[in-house]
């Protein structure tokens, strides 16, 4: 059984993995709803479910957010830990959950990991929100390829978030105005994404630059929202993966983060249709 803990409005759970290792999850929202699989974004943590949990109540969700290996709380994975690994990590924790099947979500850096975590008799749906398509090229991608010099834009970003206050975490991404409580749960997101140093995000950026899908589900219904601003995750590769997947694209007139403002509301009740 996954042992508790309140953070915030969110309960806090982990459960012991097959080979040892613990993987730390939130569960916001309903927590009598129907379950959703989240995943954060790069760097990000289970505390991303605290931008969507009033979201999830209103509409009877229950959302179920993990740290990927190596963010938060969770533990670091090996060294040669894979997209395939992520699948069998997260089905341990579905039976933790007594999950037998539920819609995945992912929102930015997460993107790539529902995709790769999605079976067909696990996964109803598949929702995607400034998703991140590898092999991706922008400016982290390329620093990647020198792992020093991204660990220390992070641990500056970090410190740089510490002295400003939320405002800076936020403005990465997204140039609109927030209310105080988005503010505060995105910089929580993103601290408690970086609190053990920045590997995960130097081990995650350097896949999203590395790795491709060479083929994508489309037996589990897939359906896309991303913004049309978004300097972040570029739109035309989410557009051939759609067309890949015959999934459904929907357009916003917004920025990373504000896309995920402007429609987490229709991603939920797509996604439990």
């Amino acid at each position: 059984m996954p042992s508790t803990s309140e953070e915030s409005d969110l309960s806090t759970a982990e459960c012991t993995l097959s080979d040892g290792r613990t993987l730390t999850y939130a569960i916001g929202g309903d927590p009598q709803g129907k379950p959703i699989i989240v995943h954060h974004g790069t760097p990000g943590s289970r505390l991303f479910a605290g931008i969507c949990s009033r979201a999830a109540a209103r509409n009877g969700v229950r959302l179920v957010v993990p740290d990927r290996p190596g963010y938060g709380k969770s533990t670091p994975p090996p060294r040669d830990w894979t997209w395939d690994d992520w699948q069998n990590d997260l089905n341990e924790l579905l039976d933790t959950e007594s999950i037998d099947r539920a819609p995945f979500v992912g929102f930015s850096g997460g993107g790539p990991f529902t995709l790769a975590a999605a079976t067909a008799d696990r996964t109803s749906r598949i929702g995607l929100v400034s998703t991140v398509v590898p092999p991706a090229e922008n400016t982290l991608t390329a620093l990647s390829r020198v792992p020093f010099a991204l660990r220390l834009l992070f641990r500056l970003s970090k410190s740089v978030a510490r002295v400003r206050g939320p405002d800076a975490v936020v403005q990465q991404y997204t140039d609109r105005s927030v209310a105080e409580p988005v503010r505060t749960a995105v910089a929580d997101d993103f601290h408690e994404g970086v609190r053990q140093g920045g590997d995960a995000v130097v081990r995650e950026i350097r896949m999203f630059a590395e790795s491709s899908f060479d083929s994508v589900r489309s037996d589990v219904p897939i359906r896309a929202w991303h913004g049309v601003q978004d300097e972040n995750t570029p739109l035309s590769p989410v557009e051939t993966i759609l067309e890949e997947t015959h999934g459904t694209l929907i357009t916003e007139e917004s920025d990373h983060l504000g896309t995920l403002l402007d429609c987490r509301e229709d991603v939920l009740e797509w996604v439990t249709e």
